[in-house]
C-alpha cells in the first residue's frame, strides 16, 4: 500500500524522489551520506524509505522550509553523520559503508601510482591513454612526468636531464612516425580524411609509447564506495612510495568533504593507523624472507635469458577435469539433481553430449557481450605474463580476476616494434631504453629499489600473473584481442586463447569473437565506426 503524505511533505519530498507515489524511485538531490544512511534504515525501519526521509532526516524544519518554497534545510545531514556514527563507528557495520559513493579525480599520477589506484576490484576507473593522447607538450615549461621527492640532489639532476632526454627523443620522433606510416598506408581517396588522420596518427602513438618512462603522469577518474576508498586510502597509506603517500592524504581530505562519515577510521592510529602498519609490516617482512629464501643461491648480477615473444605467456595451472565440471555446472540451474550426481553424469556422457549441454547453454552469440551464465566459473586458468610495461597497464584493469605483479625493472628485457626499426627509429629507441636503464640501476644502488621503477620505460617487460575463470577469460579475450586493440595486449591474449584451445578446445571454441587476424592499421575499423556514429547523431 502507498504512503499517504500531507500536502506540505509531497512538496518537501519532491525535490529529492524521482516520483512520489510508485514503488520504484530514485533519490535525487541528497549527499551522499544521506542516500547511505537512509538505506542503512531500511533494514531496521518498517517505514518506506520516503516516510523515513520525511519523519527522521528532513524533520520539522525541512518541511517548514519547504512551505515557503525554500530547499528543505540540510536534508538530514546531521542525522545522517549522527546514524553513521553509531552504526558505523561504534558498532563496527562496515557494509554501510558501500551504501554511498564519489566520483574523484585524481590528474598528475605516474603511471606508477595509476596501477596502485587501480588496485581495489570493487571500484571503476578510467585512464588517460598513451594511445589516443600525445604526450609531446610542456605544459609550465616541462614535461609530464613525475619528480620523485626521494632522490637526492645530483641523481634528482640526473633524473630529470635523462626523462627530458626521452620525452625529446618522443617529441622529435612522433611527427616523423606519421610520415612514414602515412607512406606505408597511403589514404585511400574513399577514405575520410579526419578517419585517416586518427587511425595515422593512434599508430605513431602505440609505436612509440614504450619510449615513455613509468614517471610519465596521467589522469584517472575513479568511482567506488567508501568501503572501497577506506581500504584504497589504508594500503595507500603504508605503500613505501612518498607521492603515492601524498597522494592518499590529498585523496582523504577532498573525499571527507562529500564523504566524512565512511572515512572517520582512516587516520585514526589505533583504527586505520594500525590496519596500514599491518600492510607495511607484512610487505617488509615478505620481502626479506623472499631475499633469504630466494636469493641465497642466485649468482649476483645474474641477467635472465631473452624471452621470445611466442614465450611470453605461459599456462601454469588449469584443472584437466576443466570442461567436464562447466558442464555439470551448466545443467546445475536446470535439473533437480545434487552437484555430485551431475559431475558423474557428465563424465559418462559422450564427447557430442557435452558438446551439445556447452552449445545450449552459450546459445548464438551476436556479439562479444553476449556471454554465458556463471557454470563458465566452474574452472580457471593462472597465466604467467612477461609483457611490455604498457601492455601490463591496460590489462591490469581487468578485476574479475586475480592479478598480481613483479617490480618494474630493466632486468627481463625490452620489446622493439618493427615499425621501430623501418621507420630508422632504432638506434634512437635502443639510446631511449639503455640510459633508461643505467638511471634505474644507479637509484636502485643507493637503496631506492622501489623509486628507480619510474625510471624504466614502458617497452621493458614486467612480469605479472592473471588467474582468472573460464567467464573472465572469454570476457578478456574477445576484448582484448579486437582489431582495435594495442598490438602488445592482442598478442598476449590471443597466446591465452591458443593455450586454452590446447587444453580445453570445447571451452576455447565458445570463444567465438576472439580475434587472430593480422592488423596493419588497428584504429582504422574503430575511427570508421565513430564517423559513422557521429554522421548518425548530427
Amino acid at each position: 500500500m502507498a504512503d499517504e503524505f500531507t500536502r506540505e511533505e509531497r512538496a518537501a519530498l519532491a525535490p529529492y524522489v524521482s516520483n512520489l507515489d510508485g514503488p520504484v524511485f530514485a533519490l535525487v538531490n541528497l549527499p551522499e551520506v544521506v542516500k547511505g544512511a537512509l538505506f542503512a534504515r531500511y533494514s531496521r525501519s518498517p517505514k518506506s524509505l520516503r516516510r523515513l526521509f520525511v519523519d527522521e532526516f528532513l524533520g520539522a524544519a525541512g518541511l517548514e522550509a519547504a512551505a515557503f518554497g525554500a530547499p528543505g534545510g540540510d536534508a538530514g545531514t546531521q542525522r545522517a553523520e549522527q546514524l553513521y556514527e553509531r552504526v558505523f563507528v561504534e558498532y563496527g557495520d562496515d557494509s554501510v559503508a558501500q551504501l554511498g559513493g564519489v566520483h574523484l579525480a585524481c590528474e598528475g599520477a605516474s603511471n606508477i601510482l595509476t596501477k596502485v589506484l587501480e588496485w581495489g576490484r570493487l571500484m571503476a576507473y578510467l585512464e588517460q591513454s598513451t594511445r589516443y593522447i600525445p604526450y609531446d607538450d610542456r605544459p609550465d615549461g616541462r614535461y609530464r612526468y613525475h619528480v620523485p621527492a626521494e632522490l637526492p640532489g645530483a641523481l634528482r639532476e640526473r633524473y630529470v636531464a635523462t626523462l627530458d632526454r626521452s620525452f625529446d627523443t618522443y617529441r622529435a620522433w612522433l611527427p616523423k612516425l606519421r610520415a612514414f606510416f602515412e607512406k606505408k598506408f597511403p589514404r585511400d581517396p574513399a577514405e575520410s580524411e579526419t578517419v585517416y588522420r586518427m587511425t595515422i596518427r593512434a599508430k605513431a602513438l602505440d609505436t612509440l609509447r614504450g619510449m615513455l618512462p613509468a614517471a610519465t603522469t596521467s589522469n584517472v577518474g575513479i568511482y567506488g564506495t567508501g568501503q572501497a576508498y577506506e581500504q584504497l586510502l589504508l594500503r595507500m597509506r603504508a605503500y613505501p612510495l612518498q607521492e603515492v603517500r601524498a597522494y592518499a592524504n590529498l585523496m582523504l581530505v577532498e573525499l571527507r568533504k562529500v564523504i566524512p562519515a565512511f572515512l572517520k577510521r582512516v587516520d585514526v592510529p589505533e583504527r586505520g593507523g594500525v590496519w596500514s602498519a599491518y600492510f607495511a609490516e607484512t610487505r617488509r617482512e615478505m620481502r626479506e624472507v623472499a631475499g633469504r629464501l630466494l636469493n641465497a643461491g642466485a649468482a649476483a648480477g645474474t641477467v635472465p635469458p631473452p624471452v621470445a615473444l611466442e614465450d611470453e605467456v605461459t599456462l601454469t595451472d588449469f584443472d584437466p577435469d576443466g570442461e567436464v565440471k562447466v558442464v555439470a555446472a551448466a545443467l546445475y540451474a536446470v535439473s533437480s539433481r545434487s552437484d555430485a550426481e551431475l559431475l558423474d553424469a557428465a563424465r559418462a556422457m559422450t564427447h557430442d553430449e557435452r558438446n551439445a549441454v556447452l552449445a545450449a547453454y552459450v546459445g548464438k552469440r551476436l556479439n562479444r557481450r553476449h556471454r554465458p551464465g556463471r557454470a563458465f566459473e566452474r574452472t580457471s586458468y593462472r597465466f604467467d605474463v612477461l609483457g611490455d610495461y604498457g601492455a601490463f597497464r591496460d590489462l591490469q584493469r581487468h578485476r574479475l580476476l586475480t592479478l598480481e605483479w613483479q617490480r618494474l625493472t630493466p632486468g627481463h628485457g625490452h620489446v622493439v616494434p618493427e615499425a621501430i626499426a623501418e621507420a630508422g627509429a632504432a638506434d634512437d629507441w635502443r639510446r631511449v631504453l639503455a640510459e633508461s636503464a643505467e638511471l634505474h640501476d644507479a637509484i636502485e644502488a643507493i637503496g631506492l629499489a622501489d623509486v628507480a621503477s619510474y625510471a624504466v620505460s614502458m617497452a621493458y617487460r614486467v612480469r605479472f600473473y592473471m588467474d582468472m575463470n573460464a567467464r573472465e577469460a572469454m570476457h578478456l579475450i574477445e576484448l582484448r584481442t579486437t582489431p582495435q586493440g594495442h598490438p602488445s595486449y592482442r598478442r598476449i591474449c590471443q597466446t591465452m586463447h591458443r593455450l586454452i584451445g590446447e587444453r580445453h578446445p570445447a571451452i576455447a571454441a565458445t570463444m567465438t569473437f576472439a580475434d587472430h587476424s593480422a592488423v596493419e592499421l588497428e584504429r582504422l575499423e574503430a575511427e570508421r565506426a565513430a564517423a559513422r556514429r557521429r554522421a548518425a547523431s548530427a
